[in-house]
């Protein structure tokens, strides 16, 4: 996934470790895109529910590109994509 899809879908983001993972349990997520340079001790538990869940993982190189890619002026470590 590219940054462009995120900015594409900002409608149906969640951003954030907590509420990426909340929505998760929920069951309401297609997509989890994570940033390679974020702690990976925070998104191991976004990771492994993901496999668990058999939600699509997709990566990227930067925090900071992918919150300007959300909108928000802040790195963000993970971000989630609701369904359609």
């Amino acid at each position: 996934m590219s940054y462009e899809k995120v900015t594409q879908v900002r409608s149906r983001l969640i951003i954030g470790i907590k509420q990426t993972l909340k929505a998760m349990e929920k069951g309401v997520i297609s997509e989890v895109v994570v940033a390679n340079d974020a702690d990976q001790q925070m998104i191991e538990e976004v990771v492994r529910l993901a496999d668990e869940l058999n939600i699509s993982i997709d990566r990227v190189d930067s925090m900071k590109k992918l919150g300007a890619a959300c909108g928000i002026d802040v790195g963000a470590s993970t971000v989630a994509i609701k369904h359609d």
